[in-house]
């Protein structure tokens, strides 16, 4: 399938299958979520391959938790500690950028890809030509190459499950069959933890307050998105590929409770929403027993306890991310790679004290201006053009210091 999966009926109790899957990304904040999953289903599950970028620990507990038979670190210097961790366990220890792609193309029933940023492109791509069922976190490497991922999804015969709990909302009351009758995609956006100051009070934001998001629990990056709106800005260009929409039909606005996850509204007026609490261990769940459903010790929604729900219109004065996710996602194969590409450097330079938080989207803005794209059409041409916005944006850092 060459968009997010349809819904094809549920298996029987008794047709149920034990999966092999695998976890890319499992030290970080969606992988500990999908851990914690499987290890509260391990009648369900087998675990071919976790990797984690540097946390050694982490990685080694999680293998031996989960009886998982490769653990990979992404920092190849880590090696040695990672044989030793897992020493006298039987589960294989390997590191290096090479040996997560070897880990990515392990065969798997369903693998989790939680790497975070472009670094997670190339062991994704690698996922899809296997024919995996691909739960898609790494929101990143879509946005930085969708038509050429969604080309290589068709070509194998491969899954996208979309985790973001905006982008499986919408999966979940998406009927493609009525997608003619599809009005729009409505993305529901917090607000962040900066929702009612003003663009200049944003100037002294510090790294400590914008990592704390008022909903979800989130890594520090997907913070800082959240907190400037950038995250949702990706997530447009994200829906718009994911379910083959033109970005018009993908709009976005501020639910501050982040009950309602996102919306769809039909030609004939009626809109279908997706609720729940603000976990992300449901939407893992819907994806890691997709077709059907799994139990979760998440937390549940309770509607009596709720006094109201407010919705309101994205302030793009205050939120200048979502203009640039239009103009890149309208401009073509390429803009949205240079975008993305150039928000990571920002907020790596912000969270390194580098960059006040009013002047990320300015970096990424200029960024849009000044890279030459060229011609796009592989792979390597995404990666090299990754490559040449970061030395402009890095660059571009010292005049905006």
């Amino acid at each position: 399938m060459n968009r997010a999966a349809s819904q094809p009926e549920a298996k029987s109790e008794s047709a149920k299958d034990v999966r092999r899957v695998s976890v890319l990304g499992s030290t970080g904040s969606i992988g500990k979520s999908t851990v914690d999953l499987l290890a509260g289903h391990r009648d369900r599950f087998t675990v071919e391959a976790l990797t984690g970028h540097r946390n050694v620990q982490l990685l080694a507990e999680q293998a031996k938790a989960l009886g998982a038979k490769l653990a990979v670190i992404g920092d190849a210097a880590l090696y040695e500690e990672l044989k030793s961790a897992l020493s006298g366990t039987g589960i294989e220890a390997a590191a290096g950028t090479d040996a997560v792609i070897e880990a990515a193309s392990r065969p798997a029933d369903w693998l989790m890809a939680a790497i975070v940023g472009t670094a997670g492109l190339r062991p994704t791509l690698a996922a899809i030509a296997q024919g995996t069922a691909v739960a898609l976190a790494n929101k990143e490497s879509i946005v930085a190459a969708g038509p050429l991922m969604l080309a290589a999804v068709e070509a194998a015969g491969a899954t996208l499950l979309p985790v973001d709990s905006e982008h499986n909302a919408v999966f979940q009351v998406f009927d493609p069959a009525q997608r003619g009758g599809v009005a729009r995609i409505i993305l529901t956006a917090s607000g962040g933890p900066f929702l009612r100051k003003s663009r200049a009070a944003l100037a002294t934001i510090t790294p400590a307050e914008a990592v704390r998001h008022p909903n979800w629990s989130m890594g520090a990056k997907i913070s800082v998105d959240s907190a400037t709106m950038m995250n949702k800005s990706l997530e447009i260009i994200e829906a718009s590929y994911l379910f083959n929409l033109p970005d018009e039909k993908v709009d976005a606005v501020i639910h501050p409770q982040s009950v309602v996850h996102s919306m769809v509204e039909y030609i004939d007026g009626s809109v279908l929403a997706q609720m729940g609490a603000a976990d992300m261990r449901t939407p893992i769940a819907h994806t890691l027993g997709w077709p059907e459903r799994i139990a979760t010790t998440g937390q549940r929604l309770d509607l009596s306890g709720m006094l109201s729900m407010q919705f309101e219109p994205v302030d793009t004065a205050r939120f200048p991310a979502v203009a640039l996710a239009r103009q890149a996602v309208r401009a073509g194969l390429g803009y949205p790679a240079v975008l993305n590409a150039a928000n990571e450097v920002a907020v790596e330079a912000f969270l390194r004290g580098q960059l006040s938080f009013d002047k990320i989207e300015i970096l990424a803005e200029q960024a849009l201006q000044r890279v030459d794209i060229g011609r796009i059409s592989t792979l390597d041409d995404i990666i090299a053009l990754d490559a040449a916005t970061r030395t402009i944006a890095e660059n571009s850092l010292r005049t905006l210091q």
